[in-house]
């Protein structure tokens, strides 16, 4: 698992959570990660823009009233239009979950689901041009498509943003680099019976500087270690899971992955 240089059109460039909670994660995400937040008026549906250092790192709202699925993270795509992305998404086996809208002038965005159930978000980009800052504490760092058919979504993912595939050798399950002009951008990994019946799911990641550290500020704060910590090539990691009950991943990246 590599990490991203520079988030560019036709690769993830921006994560957010709709919480059941947003105060609560606000205070639990600023714990973690120190960032703080500017937080909108009813026209942006009291969305917040969590910032590190006073650059946009992640955004948080809140869960629609009524809606049906948990808290959870989003990965967004960076597009050039949403709209022809969205007919890709359709041309090659997938769903538009909710059709192209405009974000006031922020942007364009939409949100689709690949053939094998996997949500995404679309974000052609106006004024809000995705995360400014990456591979630091608090930031983002990579991301990757957990999936029951991974030849069909890397399939999906290549046609969709032009990237191309790459099998990481070595890993305990098939997983796929998305490549972008030679470089990887996010991972497809195939979901094994081990996962249970947990649906499909994009899952980013966060850098840290310390994964020990971040875990016991995860569990001080009211958040659940569901995977580890433990070691990859890559950096030491785990997977979380905040009071609301959206799960991430954090990473201390090696000094071979920085």
């Amino acid at each position: 698992m590599p990490v991203i240089s520079s988030p560019a059109l036709g690769s993830p460039i921006w994560f957010d959570v709709m919480s059941s909670d947003p105060e609560a994660a606000r205070k639990f995400y600023s714990a973690l990660f120190g960032w703080t937040f500017e937080v909108g008026g009813p026209d942006t549906n009291f969305y917040a823009m969590g910032r590190k250092g006073g650059s946009n790192v992640a955004g948080m709202g809140p869960m629609p009233p009524g809606a049906p699925m948990p808290s959870a993270w989003n990965v967004y795509f960076g597009v050039a239009s949403a709209d022809e992305t969205a007919k890709r998404v359709t041309d090659a086996g997938g769903q538009v979950m909710m059709a192209p809208m405009d974000v006031m002038e922020f942007g364009r965005m939409a949100m689709c689901a690949d053939p094998t159930g996997a949500m995404f978000g679309l974000w052609q980009p106006g004024t809000h041009t995705g995360s400014q800052l990456n591979n630091e504490h608090g930031a983002m760092a990579w991301s990757e498509v957990n999936t029951r058919d991974i030849d069909r979504a890397t399939s999906f993912y290549g046609n969709v943003f032009d990237l191309g595939a790459s099998p990481m050798e070595g890993s305990p399950s098939p997983y796929n680099m998305l490549m972008q002009n030679g470089e990887p951008v996010a991972g497809a990994m195939q979901m094994t019976p081990e996962w249970g019946e947990m649906p499909p799911h994009w899952m980013p990641y966060f850098a840290v500087d310390s994964i020990d550290s971040a875990v016991k500020t995860v569990a001080d704060n009211g958040g659940t270690v569901a995977h580890g910590p433990f070691d990859t090539p890559y950096g030491r990691m785990a997977v979380i899971i905040d009071p609301q009950g959206a799960a991430v991943s954090i990473i201390q990246l090696s000094q071979q992955a920085s």
